[in-house]
């Protein structure tokens, strides 16, 4: 169904986007950006320099509590028992067969309140799953309207976090994070990231949204970037999108994530992984490089030695290799680096060889 103008949520940044002449659609639920000057020019701008995005749309989750940490073990894949606090894990929540009910990341902010940083297609799903699989010892609410988010993202990002002073930024660890001042504003800072590149992730009150907006982009090296360019930024380093690649219909051991999860531990979904884990899955996830410019979109069929091998799931133009690649679903035999596939949707075909993650070699 067609998402409708007049039901989608704004950002708190929505009027900056369109006087900066932004291109606007509908995301999840949310008018977004979808480019300013052009993806290709905000791509590499990232790649180069460090772009700038908004992403308040995304939800935060937290559990608060004596029994907060157990049962944040059961709900997710990633460890939780042995994580210091200031520190920040990828995961998933499964469901009972498996099946990715989200991807998250998860943050310690002591050993009794995790932050969880979700996809803003499923935080209501995520809400009514978490409320059904803890106890009401646990204290566990949703504070998404309340916080922006901003992903600043690229190799002269702690220079441009340094400028505005937060020299503590360029000593911040991957998958951790700090609590900082900016201009007055209480920020938590993370270097987490959805690009491949060094990066910073803030967390603040939504009512700062325009300020720390508008501080960050005084500097000239910092340029806004939209959900164009964070596709393609993603799909370079082979990262998977909530939705497109990964689902409730595949585990992460069929998505090829199996290193984001951790057997030694009880998880909701466990058995399943187990028995997949041992027995091997049926179809993998891997990447693609096209051998021209142009690439499979999302539904293409995979065609190996002519016969239907799989399906593709993410597909677009890299800004960087100058060709079209891509994410596909492929059966396991046919899944073998540098095998020649053919991508097509039964009218135009395109040659391609599979390339394990990440796609782009930097």
């Amino acid at each position: 169904m067609k998402e409708s103008s007049t039901t989608l949520k704004s950002t708190p940044l929505e009027k900056k986007h369109i006087a900066l002449g932004a291109k606007m659609v509908p995301f999840s639920g949310w008018n977004m950006p979808l480019q300013y000057t052009g993806i290709i020019e905000e791509h590499m701008h990232t790649r180069e320099k460090a772009g700038l995005f908004d992403i308040c749309h995304m939800g935060e989750l937290f559990l608060k509590g004596e029994g907060a940490e157990e049962a944040l073990s059961r709900l997710v894949s990633c460890r939780t028992t042995d994580m210091p606090e200031g520190k920040c894990r990828y995961g998933f929540m499964l469901n009972s067969r498996g099946g990715i009910v989200d991807d998250l990341i998860v943050f310690k902010i002591s050993g009794r309140e995790f932050m969880l940083v979700v996809n803003a297609g499923t935080t209501d799903k995520d809400i009514e799953w978490i409320k059904g699989n803890i106890s009401g010892e646990v204290s566990f609410f949703d504070d998404s309207e309340n916080i922006a988010k901003l992903d600043l993202q690229g190799p002269l990002s702690g220079e441009v976090m340094a400028e505005l002073g937060v020299e503590e930024a360029k000593n911040l660890k991957r998958f951790t994070f700090s609590k900082v001042d900016i201009a007055g504003v209480k920020v938590l800072l993370s270097r987490t990231g959805y690009t491949g590149e060094l990066g910073y992730e803030l967390f603040f009150p939504k009512e700062d949204a325009g300020k720390i907006w508008d501080l960050i982009l005084k500097n000239k090296d910092v340029k806004p970037a939209g959900l164009g360019a964070r596709d393609t930024l993603r799909l370079e380093v082979g990262y998977s999108l909530y939705g497109s690649d990964i689902d409730e219909d595949h585990t992460p051991i069929e998505a090829n994530l199996k290193r984001f999860v951790h057997m030694d531990k009880d998880f909701i979904g466990k058995d399943t992984l187990l028995r997949q884990d041992k027995e091997a899955p049926d179809e993998i996830l891997t990447g693609f490089i096209c051998e021209g410019r142009r690439s499979a979109r999302s539904g293409f069929t995979v065609l190996a030695d002519s016969r239907k091998a799989g399906i593709v799931t993410s597909g677009a133009f890299s800004p960087c290799l100058k060709k079209g690649i891509g994410l596909c679903y492929i059966n396991r035999g046919f899944a073998k680096e540098g095998n020649s596939v053919i991508l097509t949707d039964g009218r135009i075909e395109i040659e391609a060889h599979l390339k394990s993650v990440p796609i782009l070699e930097k």
